[in-house]
């Protein structure tokens, strides 16, 4: 009898010091520690025991809405998320032109098939009003470079399409027969237009800096790329009618654009575009800019 309470005993305290042994580790599953503390997002976290004793590097696996990550280094919670696409974004805004052309040299006097005191600048005067310009950008995705409470540096990029309408005063006509030249036609247009649509890639670099709670400063620079995959002019007229004539006439396929914005997150943003490349393969010197409205940006 003492020998059966004796063992009772000696089963009692081994039971008392292996759970105290176990409440100082976390319990096990198949081999992994569990990690409870759950942090900001929900994750569980399993550490994988090691055989040495000494050694505190083990394998974990983050469990949450994010998926599940495997690393060697305990995380409290899920990593922050740097990538992300964004649907449908707009700029609406007029187009100018730089003209830089030398008016004397042999390349615009061939060009322009006009009277000697009409070959200038003026020839190519535009109703800014109605030259407008619209991108569409389909698909935007961004990258965090940086962030902080006050804040924020993105690298983004896409695919969109860039238009741009040039509304001219003068009765100019862009034609292509022989070769690429510029008229003065004998109609009066009440619509004379030049157009380009662009196949085009932007990447910008955009910082946001906290202004105030819930009022944040937009600003970025960067660079768009374009191909033009079609130009046109439009032409309506008492004598003709509505007239489209699609041509490259004397026109660069490719283009490249600087580019800036600045505004207020979620109210207003402004954009401007600068395009450095010449409109023209040759003889004349013009470069297109834009300023206008921005819907819907990073």
């Amino acid at each position: 009898m003492k020998q059966l309470i004796l063992s009772i005993a000696c089963c009692v305290c081994a039971s008392a010091i292996y759970a105290q042994n176990s409440t100082s580790k976390a319990p096990t599953m198949d081999g992994y520690r569990v990690d409870t503390t759950i942090s900001g997002k929900k994750a569980i976290n399993f550490q994988k025991d090691t055989l040495a004793s000494s050694s505190k590097q083990g394998g974990y696996i983050s469990i949450g809405s994010g998926g599940v990550v495997v690393s060697n280094k305990k995380k409290d919670s899920l990593a922050p998320k740097r990538f992300h696409v964004h649907f449908i974004s707009l700029d609406l805004g007029v187009n100018a032109l730089n003209d830089r052309t030398d008016y004397s040299s042999a390349g615009a006097q061939q060009y322009l098939q006009v009277p000697g005191d009409r070959k200038n600048g003026n020839l190519f005067s535009m109703r800014t009003s109605k030259s407008i310009n619209v991108n569409i950008w389909p698909v935007l995705f961004d990258y965090t470079l940086f962030k902080s409470k006050g804040q924020k540096i993105l690298l983004y990029s896409g695919v969109g399409m860039q238009f741009y309408n040039f509304r001219f005063t003068k009765n100019i006509s862009y034609l292509n027969t022989t070769s690429p030249m510029v008229i003065e036609d004998s109609v009066s247009f009440s619509k004379n237009k030049l157009a380009f649509a662009y196949a085009s890639i932007p990447l910008m670099l955009n910082f946001k800096t906290r202004m105030a709670k819930g009022f944040w400063l937009v600003y970025g620079v960067g660079a768009i790329g374009g191909y033009a995959f079609d130009t046109w002019t439009k032409q309506i007229s008492d004598e003709r009618g509505k007239q489209k004539n699609h041509d490259q006439f004397n026109f660069q396929r490719f283009n490249l654009n600087l580019s800036g914005e600045i505004g207020i997150e979620n109210y207003i943003r402004l954009y401007a575009t600068y395009q450095v490349t010449n409109m023209y393969q040759n003889s004349l010197v013009q470069n297109p800019y834009c300023i206008g409205i921005r819907f819907l940006g990073i």
